[in-house]
């Protein structure tokens, strides 16, 4: 009889334990979150390229998650997310800098359009229409009494990512809102495929960029291109790869196996160029692109990599508290 005892004991034990590893850490929970609208425009690429303010008004929003025992002005980090929206990934970022003691304000840029995903029709929405929104989102934080202006960072993932990485370009910062100045650009796995006019004219903050050797949805081969431009501007930037990582590898909720994104649209096999000012071409046929164009396929990779996902959690967290100067 003890001995059942002892083991329903030690049985109870060990669920009580694995619960407890499960549950989430009481820190990293909110002690306060508003939802706070965002007041942008819906812009076709040229309109956003040549600062065309004639666009369609939109109304967004974004999660405001203020950290416990937090005082004072806080550090923020703007979560912009991927094309099939906000989801797990961006949640559990935000727990993350929740128990640094940072704020994090997660955008959505989708459902006040109507949008869902454009996974499968990136058309829906223009390459570069979440730039305009992210330095909208800075500029709500910016007038908020609990946030630190001089200490916000952008973060974005696959078009997030690649809107973290282009907001960074001074040309759209003077064209757009010439006040805006993030403390960090934190792009994972976002496309650089896009050769655009002044585009090694960024701003001289911190770009760390985030990316799996095995993605074939965004690959990382033009991100290395890019970089090398930049550096030789003198611009303080820095690419991590992950081998055997692939799209997404950060989403807690990802399949370790790699799956199709069925239908997905892809542009790995497009060059990209602006030319002249405005107009983005396809580089191989010299005419403005569409995603009807052959180099568009579809169908790449998803999948999570926990070494990949842990490292990156662990760089951004140190790139943050250098960055913010936390304790």
């Amino acid at each position: 009889m003890r001995r059942i005892i002892r083991a329903v004991c030690v049985t109870a034990g060990l669920a009580y334990a694995q619960s407890a590893v499960a549950d989430p850490s009481v820190k990293e929970l909110a002690a306060r979150a508003e939802v706070r609208s965002i007041e942008t425009l819906t812009l076709s690429d040229q309109q956003f390229l040549t600062g065309d303010k004639n666009g369609k008004p939109a109304t967004i929003a974004g999660e405001l998650r203020l950290p416990q025992g937090a005082s004072g002005r806080l550090p923020a980090v703007i979560l912009m997310h991927g094309s099939g929206g906000p989801g797990p990934r961006e949640e559990l970022w935000a727990k993350i800098f929740n128990e640094m003691g940072i704020a994090t304000f997660r955008t959505d840029s989708f459902s006040g359009r109507g949008l869902t995903t454009v996974s499968a029709n990136q058309a829906l929405l223009g390459r570069f229409n979440m730039i305009l929104d992210a330095y909208r989102a800075h500029n709500v934080l910016s007038g908020h009494a609990r946030i630190d202006r001089g200490r916000i960072a952008l973060m974005g993932f696959s078009r997030g990512g690649q809107t973290a990485l282009y907001a960074s370009l001074k040309r759209f910062q003077q064209a757009w809102d010439p006040d805006v100045a993030f403390a960090a650009y934190i792009p994972l796995y976002g496309s650089c495929n896009a050769t655009l006019i002044g585009d090694t004219d960024v701003s001289n903050v911190p770009i760390r960029l985030f990316h799996g050797a095995a993605d074939d949805y965004v690959p990382v081969a033009p991100c290395r291109g890019y970089l090398e431009r930049l550096r030789a501007a003198g611009k303080n930037v820095r690419l991590t790869e992950f081998a055997d990582a692939h799209h997404a590898y950060d989403n807690p909720l990802g399949i370790k196996t790699p799956v199709v994104a069925q239908n997905a649209q892809t542009v790995r096999a497009c060059k990209l160029k602006e030319e002249p000012l405005g107009t983005i071409i396809n580089a191989e046929t010299g005419q403005p692109f569409s995603y009807k164009d052959p180099c568009v396929q579809t169908n790449p990779h998803v999948g999570h990599n926990e070494a990949a996902m842990q490292a990156t959690h662990a760089a951004v967290k140190e790139l943050l508290r250098s960055v913010f100067k936390l304790n």
